[in-house]
């Protein structure tokens, strides 16, 4: 799968824009506040229907404008034309995917996988559990539909039982512990099944996380990542006993607190070089190159398990790298097939090597040329 051209019309500083991508490398090239990572959005949003770089669609509409739209195409097997248009004065956006608008992000999650790395992703490995949870959520997400609307059905069980939990600090009556019961259930239902993917997952994914670590870091280092699940790393065939015992010792304390103490929503993923913590021990080199080996992993994962060839949206990431570990993640790109790789100086790259496909799309004061 490739993205063939997007075109922008009153989209961050973009107020018109026409760009069509090679099927191998993309180097966008300018200078700070060009543009460059609007482009990635764009293309994160055709593939997503939302934002990469913010939770409010508004953000991204040109200044002194009140709407926005993004439309691409896709190519694979056939073509698929893909449309975003976005009011701001309604707050509404609308995704349209070969003349059809689609009204649930689940529909189009998966069918044009995409894997983003940007600076930001120092929260995955540095930041909170919550962090991680988004990032293995991510992954597994576009992978199986199964485990996407589970864990949309989680998440809409913990709101209502959160609300319920409130009602039940103030008045603590039969019928509200009897709904209690019942949302307890369900809570269980989804959560176990959205823990036992995560166990399997880490399994397979830690494989595709020492196959990047190697390439990269050319090192006999050993990567890993451990799930931490409702509250240690417990036999994953006593998950839903388990899950069972601690709901029914928390319920008192859930009450008191108004709030879901159980469950994959706390759980974390601790992230090992030779069995030792990153997040405690690991140097900011290491944390680097450990997100960008995540990426790459969830790169090979993805199109292992779909079938499909994900695009890869890297962010100003060589700034951060030495001259070494840029090089080599340069020569792994030739195995990903379509990227977007922003740059704010090409010249100054002299470790990324140009091949007769690639293409550099250089950016200045709001024009567009190719080279």
């Amino acid at each position: 799968m490739v993205l063939s051209s997007v075109n922008l019309k009153n989209f961050r500083i973009h107020k018109k824009a026409e760009l069509d991508f090679s099927p191998k490398l993309n180097f966008i090239v300018g200078g700070n506040g060009q543009g460059k990572t609007s482009i990635l959005e764009s293309i994160y949003y055709l593939c997503t229907t939302k934002s990469s770089n913010s939770k409010s669609d508004f953000d991204s509409v040109s200044f002194n404008e009140d709407e926005f739209e993004i439309s691409g195409i896709f190519k694979d097997a056939s073509d698929s034309r893909v449309r975003i248009f976005y009011l701001l004065n309604e707050n509404k956006k609308n995704y349209f995917l070969n003349g059809k608008l689609i009204t649930k992000s689940a529909e189009v999650i998966g069918k044009f996988p995409v894997v983003i790395l940007t600076p930001a992703d120092h929260a995955i490995t540095q930041g909170s559990p919550g962090e991680r949870r988004r990032f293995v959520d991510s992954v597994i997400s576009q992978a199986s539909d199964t485990y996407l609307k589970n864990l949309l059905d989680y998440n809409k069980t913990l709101r209502q039982r959160s609300s319920l939990l409130s009602q039940l600090r103030e008045n603590k009556n039969k019928s509200l512990l009897v709904e209690l019961e019942a949302w307890t259930s369900k809570l269980l239902i989804s959560g176990k099944e959205i823990i036992k993917h995560r166990i399997n997952f880490i399994e397979k994914f830690n494989g595709f996380i020492k196959d990047s670590f190697k390439v990269i870091l050319n090192e006999d280092e050993l990567p890993e990542v451990n799930y931490f699940f409702l509250g240690g790393t417990e036999d994953k065939q006593e998950v839903e006993q388990k899950f069972a015992d601690l709901l029914e010792q928390k319920e008192e304390e859930e009450i008191r607190r108004a709030a879901n103490l159980v469950g994959p929503h706390r759980d974390d993923f601790i992230f090992k070089i030779n069995n030792i913590d990153l997040k405690t021990y690991g140097s900011q080199g290491q944390h680097k190159t450990f997100q960008v080996v995540l990426r790459f992993a969830q790169f090979f994962y993805l199109k292992e398990i779909t079938g499909k060839t994900p695009i890869f949206l890297l962010d100003d990431v060589f700034g951060e790298l030495d001259a070494k570990r840029s090089d080599r993640i340069s020569k792994y790109l030739r195995q990903v097939g379509q990227a977007f790789i922003t740059l704010t100086d090409f010249a100054n790259m002299d470790f990324l090597t140009r091949e007769s496909e690639d293409l550099i799309i250089k950016l200045n004061d709001g024009l567009i040329n190719y080279a």
